[in-house]
């Protein structure tokens, strides 16, 4: 795939990460991604982190940061920046801030804040979507109105989650024409269910379906339309898109479903 470099985001290879976090950069180099996005600096410094990624030779483009992590310590952007990363981006919220929840309204006033001191740092915000913000608010998505209440907040839109939520990822690729730079591509079967949170290792009280309603797959292993999609992305100048696999699925381990998204995109 010639059009867009590809980024790995490392939550996708979490206890990889935890493990030995230069030997799973090294890895991820070498299956052919061009960059990577972090959810985490599993205890080292930014100094650390960036010469790492200069070692192996990946462009830290971004990096997941919890919204009410960033507005108790600012500093973070500071972070990621000497780190080199352009994006920041706000990854998940939950329940109570969620669209149609009491305290949407502060995630709106949140956002507006962090992207001025994401602008400060040199740094760009992005939102990261699930399926939960596709719910109506009037007669628009919560999803919508956060985007028009924070319009230089960028989308980072998840394929997954759009489809999901029964939209179809290149209408929203392209209804965001001229605001998006980076884009998730996400392969799953089933469809939605309630093991979903649990799938993702964020609601771990939730039961986890072993009959497999929903499953993440690797790219190109599932439902999507992959080469529709990237055509939209090209359209519309997304410049970096990302892989991301919650929870490793196919009798594969966590790097092996990388490796096989990864080789997925390189044949189209």
């Amino acid at each position: 795939m010639k059009d867009f470099p590809v980024a790995l985001q490392l939550y996708s290879v979490r206890e990889d990460m935890a493990a030995d976090m230069e030997a799973t950069l090294k890895k991820v180099k070498a299956l052919g991604y061009d960059g990577v996005e972090f959810a985490g600096l599993f205890g080292k410094t930014a100094a650390e982190v960036k010469a790492l990624c200069a070692e192996v030779g990946l462009t830290p483009i971004s990096a997941h940061v919890a919204m009410l992590d960033l507005m108790k310590d600012p500093g973070l952007f500071n972070v990621y920046k000497e780190i080199g990363c352009e994006f920041i981006v706000v990854p998940y919220l939950p329940n109570e801030y969620r669209p149609g929840a009491e305290k949407f309204d502060e995630v709106i006033t949140n956002c507006q804040e962090l992207y001025e001191k994401a602008a400060a740092a040199g740094l760009k915000l992005c939102y990261h979507n699930h399926d939960f913000e596709f719910v109506k608010l009037g007669d628009k998505y919560g999803l919508d109105i956060l985007f028009e209440k924070v319009p230089d907040m960028m989308p980072e839109l998840d394929c997954c989650w759009v489809k999901v939520a029964g939209e179809e990822p290149t209408d929203y690729i392209r209804k965001y024409a001229g605001r998006e730079e980076i884009l998730h591509l996400k392969d799953f079967v089933g469809s939605k269910s309630e093991n979903m949170y649990a799938l993702i290792g964020i609601d771990e009280n939730e039961k986890k379906d072993t009959a497999g309603k929903f499953e993440f797959r690797p790219v190109g292993s599932g439902v999507q339309n992959f080469p529709a999609i990237l055509e939209a992305a090209k359209e519309v100048g997304i410049k970096w898109v990302v892989v991301e696999q919650d929870a490793p699925s196919m009798g594969k381990t966590a790097m092996e479903c990388a490796e096989t998204s990864i080789n997925y995109l390189k044949s189209l």
